[in-house]
């Protein structure tokens, strides 16, 4: 096991891969060398699936057969996706197993065009967990207004969820008690919350890429690279609040796991920070780093991992205030950044469609 990766499960924290590959990952073996290092679970999402499935010979036998049954390109992604999660879900089983179900996921992401329509999300996430049938799937649904009650009825279905593009300090929080409000119904009802395990994916990198921006607009620079970790920071602090007490204690009585903060897009965005500075500084128990494989080598090699994540929070509880001071909008630059974030995806969904639609025809024409 790699040395710092196990200081990170030491600490409380599991290190997960955000990419999937049915060349590098799943059939290649990359999979089961990451899991000897030490990493414990995958994320993926449309643009990742686009990547891989654009630039690989691998999915075409199986293409030309699922195109036989259906010309819709989003069924065809389906299948496709579903034997990549279903294979690196039943790799993960031994860790999901081992850790006693706290790690050892495997995401897949709803269509982000469905972002703000929660009756169709709640109708997809729920298909997609009875298309893969594994225990150690989580549905990635985006933390938009709309999703909130779809994160909160497919929890009270009890079945497992990632919440991704979550930006601001109120979302987490809402998207918090969504997760409750879908375990209280659930237990209410008979079901068994010991069944359900959920993420919550904070983005980290993309708040300073945006932050920074502003910034230099103002002439404040010396403000920059802080507010991203100083938020993720916040959001923990949250966490700790909201997972404590009677009503929460009750639900674990039952059963129930709490939702962990999972910290996504933590690879560096800007070339003068160093490599692994969204690691580093978000080390706590009860976490999730979610990383590409640029920023896990990096993390591997020579990440500082020991416990930041309670480290100056007085420094991040002030930020908002100088940042407001020097005529930042933190409101707006989370906003700003959920609508981007669900957009880029829906693009890269919609560009993922549009190249199965055209890898088909040209293996039709073979």
């Amino acid at each position: 096991m790699n040395e710092n990766l196990k200081k990170a499960a030491e600490l409380g924290q599991g290190i997960w891969i955000d990419s999937i590959s049915r060349d590098d990952l799943v059939e290649g073996g990359a999979l089961h060398k990451m899991i000897e290092d030490g990493v414990v679970g995958v994320t993926s999402n449309p643009t990742i699936f686009q990547k891989a499935i654009s630039e690989s010979e691998l999915y075409d036998d199986q293409l030309q057969e699922v195109s036989k049954e259906t010309d819709d390109p989003k069924e065809i992604f389906v299948e496709l996706a579903r034997k990549d999660i279903q294979d690196a879900c039943d790799i993960l089983a031994p860790v999901h197993e081992l850790t006693a179900k706290k790690d050892g996921y495997v995401s897949l992401e709803v269509s982000p065009n469905l972002a703000y329509d929660a009756p169709k999300t709640v109708e997809e996430a729920l298909r997609l967990h009875d298309l893969v049938d594994r225990p150690n799937l989580l549905v990635k649904i985006p933390a938009t207004q709309p999703g909130l009650a779809a994160i909160e009825e497919v929890i009270a279905n009890g079945k497992s969820v990632n919440v991704t593009l979550i930006f601001s300090l109120a979302r987490y929080k809402a998207v918090a008690r969504a997760y409750i409000r879908g375990l209280q119904r659930l237990v209410a009802e008979g079901g068994d919350p010991s069944q359900v395990a959920s993420v919550a994916s904070f983005f980290v990198s993309r708040v300073d890429s945006e932050g920074d921006k502003r910034l230099d607009e103002v002439g404040r620079p010396d403000l920059k690279g802080k507010l991203a970790i100083a938020n993720a920071k916040l959001a923990y602090a949250a966490f700790e609040e909201i997972f404590f007490g009677d009503d929460w204690n009750f639900l674990e009585s039952k059963g129930a796991t709490k939702q962990r903060p999972l910290w996504a897009s933590t690879s560096t965005k800007n070339p003068d920070y160093p490599d692994t500075i969204y690691v580093d500084n978000l080390v706590g128990p009860d976490t999730v780093n979610t990383m590409p494989a640029s920023t896990l080598e990096a993390t591997m090699d020579h990440g500082d991992i020991r416990p930041t994540l309670k480290e100056g929070l007085e420094d991040a509880k002030r930020l908002p205030r100088e940042l407001a001071e020097a005529g930042v909008d933190y409101d707006d630059v989370t906003e700003t950044l959920e609508k981007e974030g669900v957009q880029k995806f829906s693009d890269s969904f919609d560009e993922l469609l549009d190249g199965i639609k055209e890898k088909t025809r040209q293996l039709v024409k073979q």
